[in-house]
Order: C-alpha cells, then structure tokens, then sequence
C-alpha cells in the first residue's frame, strides 16, 4: 500500500465520521430533548389549598352554584365540575365552569362562586374539583 491509499482511507474514515454525526446528532438531541418533563410549577401542598367549600342550587335561577375556596399563594384558575352523583358514570360528559380566584395569601384563604347549568327538579348535584392552576 502506497502512501496515497492510506490518504484515500482517512479521507474516507473522516467522511463516514462526519456523515454518522450529521445523522445521529439531531437524533441524540431529540432523544435527550424528550425526556422526563420538568416537575410542575405548582408544589405538591397546593393540591390540598383548593377545594369546593359548598354546592347548592340557586332557587331564583335553578342553576347550580359551588362556593370554590383557594389559600396559599398566588392567583388560581380553577375548573369546577357539576354531576348527578360523585362517581362519574362511564361515557357520560359533565358540566364544567371555570373561576378565577385572585390574590390568594397564605394569611388569608379567598373565596369565589362558580355558576353552573340549570339543575333539573328532584336531583342532587354534586360539585367538584376537575382541576386548578395558578394562574399568570
């Protein structure tokens, strides 16, 4: 083997570097990017800080009102769901309402009403918690 042929084989071993880099570095990075997501914003003890403090049916409109409650810190949107019973039943849709409950303190809870859809006569809603964030 002559002193060009060893060139032609660094050459090539380089390319072949070089190619493998620009096919699986982009694979790497979208491998690396989609990992674990970051831990939520909001800390594990919130989850206790909001909850439905009442749920009763308004006489003068018939629709169905929750007293939502909130302490902490913060401002929170929340999603409160209204059922028939408080297990949800198989392929059937609840009725949601969001609130947004502002300047919340760990010194003072603050309280907020979300407003529901009219209630039929005879049954008993069941309000809840679907879910919360604090809001921006």
């Amino acid at each position: 083997m002559g002193v060009s042929a060893l060139k032609w084989q660094g050459w090539l071993v380089g390319l072949v570097v070089l190619a493998g880099l620009l096919v699986f570095a982009p694979l790497g990075l979208y491998v690396w990017a989609s990992g674990d997501p970051p831990p939520s914003a909001v800390p594990p003890a919130v989850a206790e800080s909001v909850r439905v403090t009442g749920c009763r049916i308004d006489p003068a409109s018939r629709r169905v009102v929750a007293g939502v409650e909130a302490s902490g810190q913060g401002s929170y949107v929340v999603t409160v769901e209204f059922r028939d019973s408080e297990d949800p039943q198989p392929g059937t849709r609840s009725a949601q309402s969001l609130v947004k409950i502002p300047g919340v303190t760990p010194a003072t809870p603050e309280q907020a009403e979300a407003i529901g859809p009219i209630w039929p006569p005879a049954t008993t809603p069941w309000c809840g918690i679907a879910d919360y964030s604090l809001a921006d």
